[in-house]
């Protein structure tokens, strides 16, 4: 899932020498609103170009939760993990960040986008947190941060990172992210009880975007 921003992003920041012969693994890859990896496999011509989702779709390779990356692959397996507009949409971000972190290689790169506090409810099935700029650079600061911007179009924040040969993991157990359930910041979601408010905050989705975009337009 992105939208025109997300795609200038990558556009502007994606090297070819980052991905050419390379393997890459994009997690969240199901096709909703466009896709970076068109523009990938064409113009910087991965080796290798893997995508998951929790269910099947267009551009979806294989059906593994991003809880299970290393599970699954393995760690310091890819050249570069790619995640668009996903990190909103897992409960346990902790976890899924560690994976990544932990399945890319040494001086491998990671391409984060994700959305910010004002931007509305939108369950994909779920959606929980939204994460501030500096919210991200205390989440990768076991890693070379070379990117580290705003979403020009919606309230929303874009990583490139690299991670370092001498990488030591940052605990992440201490940082509290906002959560969009609750309407606060939190260090956890204890319990699903939470989602009767985010149907209504569903509800509200279409309106508020439409609103958006009038004033963009």
């Amino acid at each position: 899932m992105c939208n025109v921003a997300v795609i200038e992003f990558f556009i502007e920041h994606a090297e070819p020498t980052e991905f050419h012969g390379k393997r890459v693994l994009e997690v969240g890859s199901k096709y909703v609103n466009g896709s970076v990896r068109p523009f990938m496999e064409r113009f910087l011509k991965p080796d290798e170009y893997i995508g998951i989702d929790i269910e099947p779709g267009k551009f979806v390779d294989m059906v593994v939760p991003a809880e299970d990356i290393v599970k699954r692959f393995g760690e310091e397996s890819f050249d570069v993990i790619i995640s668009t507009e996903l990190l909103e949409h897992v409960r346990d971000w902790r976890v899924v960040i560690n994976n990544i972190k932990a399945a890319v290689k040494r001086e491998g790169y990671v391409y984060i986008t994700t959305r910010s506090h004002g931007f509305p409810y939108h369950g994909s099935p779920h959606d929980f947190w939204r994460y501030e700029a500096d919210d991200i650079r205390r989440i990768f600061s076991d890693f070379d941060i070379i990117t580290l911007t705003k979403d020009h179009e919606f309230p929303g924040v874009f990583l490139k990172a690299k991670k370092p040969t001498a990488y030591t993991p940052t605990d992440l157990s201490n940082i509290a992210i906002y959560s969009i359930v609750l309407g606060k910041r939190t260090f956890n979601i204890s319990s699903m009880k939470d989602m009767p408010f985010a149907k209504r905050l569903k509800l509200k989705f279409s309106s508020s975007k439409a609103k958006w975009l009038r004033q963009e337009g």
